[in-house]
């Protein structure tokens, strides 16, 4: 693996490096959810706002996220934790994402669901992206080991393994890619039937982004049972745990969402 590139003497991180182009590819499909939709044009700069105050609150949230998860070593170390270039939660990425982009929502006066809808097919695309930084770096998020021919090895990552273990940033990548491809035709037709004035229950705003937050919650619990994470909460891992509320969360928006437009229809 790759955890660094060494150009002109500087070594610049391959997941640093893999979060960038993460966040460029999410504002342009973010910014083209946006136009679609109708609630913001390509030179209104309100696309550059909700993906970088939300991308840089979500890396925060992570780094804390992380280092709360070992409050001994926090305690012993604090700034070194803290300020360390490794280590990150996805759990506490979605928490410090998710405010700031219901933050620059209320601030741009963007209804909520409206705005969470178009940004779920950038959010699941970005995070596959990312996922391809930890796969370079070898940072430990690798699965457990394996005999199928695609098992990969990081003698030279920053967690070491010589074992032949499950590629796990790979099958996330795949899978976050072909949720932001479902999403995103999601809204298609959310869309169309909002501008011809059907009443179809896959028209009801909230609906991508339910749709995203069980679907990304289902790929993470899935995984989960690969990885090497340490089980915590009931045979399951602390990211096992956040997506169960994830897909929870998820199944009640759209029950909610449905009701809404069955009560809106009987009235």
């Amino acid at each position: 693996m790759i955890p660094f590139l060494h150009v002109w003497g500087l070594a610049i991180p391959t997941f640093g490096l893999m979060v960038a182009l993460a966040m460029i590819a999410a504002f342009y499909v973010l910014r083209a959810d946006l136009a679609r939709r109708g609630m913001a044009s390509t030179e209104s700069g309100i696309g550059e706002y909700f993906i970088t105050i939300p991308c840089l609150a979500g890396i925060i949230g992570a780094r804390l996220y992380h280092a709360l998860q070992s409050p001994a070593e926090l305690i012993a170390n604090p700034w070194g934790e803290l300020f360390s270039r490794y280590g990150f939660a996805w759990f506490g990425g979605l928490i410090g994402g998710f405010a700031a982009y219901v933050g620059v929502a209320r601030w741009k006066k963007i209804p909520l669901l409206a705005a969470l809808d178009a940004g779920s097919p950038a959010a699941a695309l970005g995070y596959g992206i990312g996922r391809i930084g930890c796969l370079l770096s070898g940072d430990g998020d690798y699965g457990v080991p394996t005999s199928l021919p695609w098992g990969m090895s990081f003698p030279d990552g920053l967690v070491p393994t010589t074992d032949r273990v499950h590629p796990t940033p790979i099958y996330e990548f795949l899978a976050a890619c072909i949720i932001a491809w479902i999403l995103w035709r999601l809204g298609t037709r959310q869309i169309r039937f909002s501008r011809e004035g059907g009443e179809t229950q896959s028209a009801g705003i909230g609906i991508v982004f339910a749709a995203y937050l069980v679907l990304t919650g289902a790929e993470r619990f899935l995984v989960e049972f690969i990885r090497i994470n340490p089980r915590v909460i009931l045979g399951m891992s602390n990211a096992q745990a956040a997506s169960l509320l994830s897909m929870l969360a998820g199944a009640m928006l759209w029950w909610w969402i449905h009701k809404r437009e069955r009560d809106t229809k009987s009235v």
